[in-house]
């Protein structure tokens, strides 16, 4: 199930290459996920967070299950998260079902929809700037 061995100091790769980060509030782990994140992931990790961070000034910032979260403030819950899976960065806009145009792919959850990024695509800043600051707009997730 993990993708390092016993001796490596760095943090546990969960199945899919996702990384075990513990829980904490803030920027620290964040950022100590997405330096975990393996190989090309690391960059999109990068990517999301500045755009996050450009587009929410302040963005509240936490890992909860193993998974980066973004909010806007302290009482009013999480609009996005990602995380690692072996092919693609999955991208999970909270209350993915109040954007415009919605992000592609459905959720067993009601209002969640999911974006998955995968090695060879090119981002799509505009559009993801365009949903984080509709999301940031809504009311948040709590958790």
């Amino acid at each position: 199930m993990t993708a390092r061995k016993k001796d490596d100091t760095g943090p546990r790769l969960l199945s899919g290459g996702n990384p075990q980060i513990p829980k904490g509030e803030g920027d620290g782990p964040v950022q100590d996920y997405i330096a975990a994140m393996p190989g090309w992931k690391r960059e999109v990790g990068q990517r999301l967070d500045a755009l996050v961070t450009t587009t929410v000034p302040g963005a509240r910032k936490a890992v909860k299950w193993n998974q980066p979260f973004y909010g806007t403030r302290d009482d009013e819950g999480w609009f996005l998260s990602y995380r690692c899976y072996t092919d693609y960065v999955q991208v999970q806009f909270l209350r993915g079902t109040s954007l415009k145009p919605m992000p592609p792919k459905e959720s067993k959850h009601d209002e969640v929809r999911y974006l998955d990024v995968r090695e060879d695509d090119e981002l799509d800043e505009d559009q993801l700037t365009a949903w984080i600051e509709q999301a940031a707009a809504l009311p948040g997730e709590r958790m």
